[in-house]
């Protein structure tokens, strides 16, 4: 099977409800064609049309001359100690993303890429240190959602997929309309199904797309905060020169109210010595004391080439509690897959091509192409 990227003809998979049934319109069908196909792709993991029995043989033979239904192919699974799988997944011309599963108890987490890459530049993820070469599309991004539901199977009678992240490979909001369009169809009744609340879209702090993500989408928001003051922050997280912490917490706020959220997540990676002081925490607590706020403590995963190392346990514990102290929900999120290099920060895939630009150039891209 030909990977979404590399087929000449349109792709199905991925394609938001409307705009599949605009297709079937064109051809002159009734718009339940568009569910009838929905349900065979994402509610049974079924790509061969001649396996799609409530479709006219006509149809199918005409759809399988015009049309495709590519997902990426894999090129390597490893499956962690704990029960965390990663895949590597061919993207076409020598480009490969990665996706992870974490099963735990009642729930199992799929983090997905939306692009091949990153142009973010945070100097503590490995994805970040490779540079950038493209957006996924939809259909790849769906894509990984329906190839792992295959591979994973399905556990008493239900797809072992409860929960959709995108925290894998690159900047989601920095491929808005394509990420847009697959959180669409994850949520879509006749697609995977999953509630907003169970679609998880992670950003570095590009304000202007956490504006208009209100506008379009209520899926649950996560911000990769790291720091508590815009000096340190403007080191980890460099979009933090373009959006400052006080600009980004507003967005933050506004999203909430838009979209009826209880929480928004906050990822905290815990550094050794360099943010992770009981002043760092203290600092924490008026940005978001009394606020819609959800801390996740994320321990440091070893990247080569950094400078950086863990937090000692008891450290983060101590700082955990000058959150719990001041009301503010925090949980230490415990590293899964770590053995497999799957665990958070540490996706890479492999990328021919790469492009660098400067921050203020990669703003204005990100912006535009939303």
């Amino acid at each position: 099977m030909s990977t979404a990227s590399g087929s000449p003809q349109l792709n199905l998979i991925g394609l938001p409800r409307t705009e599949l049934e605009a297709y079937f319109a064109e051809l002159g069908e009734k718009p339940f064609r568009a569910r009838q196909l929905m349900r065979w792709l994402y509610e049974r993991g079924e790509v061969d049309w001649a396996a799609m029995s409530d479709l006219s043989l006509t149809l199918r033979e005409q759809l399988a001359g015009a049309v495709s239904l590519s997902i990426p192919v894999i090129d390597n699974r490893q499956d962690s100690v704990d029960g965390t799988v990663k895949w590597s997944l061919d993207v076409g011309k020598g480009q490969n993303v990665e996706m992870v599963f974490i099963p735990e108890d009642g729930r199992g987490t799929l983090c997905v890429s939306s692009q091949v890459g990153c142009a973010m530049d945070c100097p503590f993820c490995a994805t970040g240190r490779q540079g950038f070469n493209r957006n996924l599309g939809a259909a790849e991004i769906v894509g990984q959602v329906l190839l792992a539901t295959r591979e994973l199977g399905m556990a008493e009678g239900r797809s072992r997929i409860t929960n959709v992240v995108f925290m894998g490979m690159g900047e989601p909001l920095a491929n808005f309309r394509e990420v847009t369009r697959a959180c669409d169809v994850l949520t879509d009744d006749f697609g995977f199904g999953l509630s907003r609340r169970r679609v998880t879209v992670s950003t570095s702090g590009l304000v202007p797309q956490i504006d208009k993500l209100a506008t379009v989408s209520n899926v649950a928001l996560a911000i990769s905060l790291h720091a508590a003051h815009d000096e340190l922050r403007d080191e980890l997280v460099p979009i933090n020169r373009k959006h400052p912490i006080s600009e980004l917490l507003a967005a933050c706020w506004d999203y909430a109210a838009a979209t009826n959220s209880k929480q928004i997540t906050f990822e905290y990676i815990m550094l050794d010595g360099v943010n992770d002081a009981r002043t760092d925490a203290e600092a924490l607590v008026p940005l978001l004391r009394g606020r819609p706020a959800k801390v996740n403590l994320i321990p440091f995963n070893p990247v080569a080439g950094t400078p950086y190392g863990r937090t000692p346990r008891s450290r983060v514990d101590a700082f955990r509690k000058v959150l719990m102290d001041a009301g503010i929900l925090t949980v230490t999120r415990r590293p899964r897959g770590d053995d497999i290099d799957a665990a958070c920060g540490q996706l890479a895939g492999n990328l021919d091509n790469k492009v660098r630009v400067p921050l203020s150039e990669k703003t204005m891209h990100t912006v535009n192409r939303a």
